[in-house]
């Protein structure tokens, strides 16, 4: 439950604080949530890959797909060098799934270091 919940409660608060904040405030809401929800170090670093995997995934498909993937297509050829905007799309999503996972992992190891003291 506790896995649910904090995977719930990332994707929600990096969503709200991207509207407000830069980008990396997504590492800030993953920390955030793994201090307060006790986990361990690995069920943490899944919890945020996994909820910010989701989310960057999501987004950044709706909107390359309302776009029609103009801007994915030229981006794919530049960067991948293959024409394919989901393997773009999902390059992206793991970026933003790694930043997640390890600021998720740095949380649950700041909350382990704070009681041990």
């Amino acid at each position: 439950m506790k896995f649910f919940s904090s995977v719930l409660l990332m994707a929600l608060l990096s969503f709200s604080a991207c509207l407000f904040m830069p980008w990396w405030s997504i590492a800030i809401a993953c920390f955030i949530v793994s201090l307060i929800i006790p986990q361990k170090r690995g069920w943490a670093f899944l919890s945020g890959f996994i909820s910010l995997f989701m989310l960057w995934f999501s987004l950044c498909f709706w909107i390359s797909k309302n776009n029609n993937h103009i801007l994915a297509h030229k981006i794919s050829l530049l960067i991948l060098k293959v024409d394919h905007p989901i393997a773009l799309i999902l390059f992206t999503a793991f970026i933003g799934a790694l930043v997640g996972g390890f600021a998720s992992l740095t949380g649950s190891l700041m909350r382990k270091s704070s009681v041990a003291n």
